[in-house]
């Protein structure tokens, strides 16, 4: 069955059968007070108050029968697929493997590292870890999509500007139709969300579509 959301530029039409909503990066080293994102000196509020949107899209995607798809970002306990120019990012007091109040920072294992609880991952739900900012580069993604003849690709998660927008410009490059949701992606940096969100549906949808959850809550 078809749906269509009123989105920007254009409605997004997609077949739920297709369809798999990607949630990206959703894990307490980058929302909960005491992590990665705050000991580099960000608010991390702006974060957490997307959760009960992401909430209610992931709850909307499990009853309409999409895929789910939660990424990580993170890295082997001895940094092996971890870039050397990757491990000098950071604070000197906070750099990607270093010991944090919820473990090793981005290191696979750690509680830091885990996915937070409101949005934990049921079974089938496939969870990628990957090293880099975007969710295919060095992951299964692209095969694990192929063998359940995904073709459209629903977005949400942090941050809008960086691994968002990565993720989604590699889908693109891709073949998949891509639609973030607006109020389920966020930032530290609120402008930066505001102009990332612009350039994915500027030009025609170079990247993609953008739309409210609202939107996709109310398409038929």
């Amino acid at each position: 069955m078809t749906t269509i959301v009123r989105a920007k530029p254009a409605p997004f039409t997609f077949d739920a059968r297709h369809t798999a909503l990607v949630i990206i990066d959703m894990q307490r080293d980058f929302i909960e007070p005491g992590g990665f994102g705050e000991a580099l000196g960000n608010d991390v509020s702006l974060l957490s108050g997307i959760v009960p949107t992401v909430a209610r899209l992931l709850a909307h995607a499990r009853s309409a029968g999409w895929q789910v798809v939660h990424t990580r970002e993170s890295h082997a306990p001895d940094l092996s697929d971890c870039p050397p120019a990757k491990l000098l990012r950071g604070t000197p007091n906070a750099r990607i493997g270093d010991e944090g109040p919820m473990g090793r920072i981005l290191i696979r294992g750690e509680p830091g590292n885990a996915i937070i609880d409101s949005l934990r991952p049921l079974d089938g739900e496939l969870v990628i870890d990957k090293p880099g900012k975007g969710a295919f580069y060095a992951t299964r993604l692209g095969e694990e999509l192929a063998m359940r003849d995904i073709t459209h690709l629903v977005f949400a998660g942090v941050t809008t500007e960086v691994c968002v927008q990565t993720s989604m410009r590699e889908a693109n490059d891709r073949g998949y139709e891509c639609l973030l949701i607006e109020d389920a992606t966020a930032s530290y940096i609120p402008a930066f969300r505001e102009a990332t969100i612009a350039m994915i549906h500027s030009q025609g949808g170079i990247i993609g579509w953008t739309a409210p959850l609202d939107a996709l809550l109310e398409a038929h």
